[in-house]
């Protein structure tokens, strides 16, 4: 199940118009809290740069929205960037533009396009991606079934992970959680019922778009 679509790892861009440098960084979070602390720490990396200015999105439907010019003028930074986020439908992200200005003035419209541009940019370098509902199945079999299962994997229908080697094996099976059932299926047909299942988790995974 789809829970939403976010970027899907750290970017990092540059734009330059008139002089001025902007450095895009975007990263993927998973709360406010996390958001503002990773948004403080690229202020205090680029703290020699003019202005720092943040966007903040959380929630599976964008329930918090945040964002500061930094000291440009107001409306002319922050908020254009946190508009075009929220308009390509991503969420649970924060997405930083440092400014080094060029001693050219850019104006207010020429400020948001270029905020806007820069901010774009850093998204394009993470990728974009969709969060969805994963379920962990972990399992001990016998060796002779271990081959089957890798061939199975690499067919993209699960994904094994974490392999333990002893007198038998023991690995984790992540799915997609609407082909749980599916998974558990072949684990029962495969070693005719001789799997054990040890632990159940669900989780998330993030599948690039």
């Amino acid at each position: 199940m789809l829970l939403y679509n976010s970027v899907y790892q750290y970017g990092r861009a540059e734009y330059i118009v008139e002089k001025s440098r902007f450095i895009a960084h975007a990263m993927p979070v998973s709360s406010l809290e996390e958001a503002k602390a990773y948004a403080a720490s690229v202020k205090e990396e680029y703290r020699d740069a003019t202005h720092n200015v943040p966007a903040i999105i959380i929630g599976p439907k964008q329930e918090v929205q945040w964002a500061s010019d930094d000291g440009e003028p107001s409306g002319t930074s922050g908020l254009p960037m946190l508009k075009m986020i929220a308009g390509e439908g991503l969420t649970n992200l924060a997405v930083v533009v440092t400014r080094y200005f060029g001693g050219i003035k850019l104006g207010t419209g020429g400020l948001a396009r270029a905020y806007t541009a820069a901010a774009r940019m850093g998204l394009d370098a993470a990728g974009r991606c969709s969060v969805m509902e994963s379920m962990l199945l972990r399992y001990e079999f016998e060796y002779s079934y271990l081959s089957k299962l890798q061939n199975l994997a690499a067919e993209g229908r699960f994904e094994l992970t974490d392999p333990e080697y002893s007198d038998v094996v023991r690995a984790g099976i992540r799915c997609l959680s609407e082909h749980e059932e599916e998974v558990r299926g072949i684990m029962t047909n495969l070693t005719s019922g001789q799997a054990k299942l040890l632990s159940e988790e669900k989780g998330i995974i993030r599948v690039r778009i």
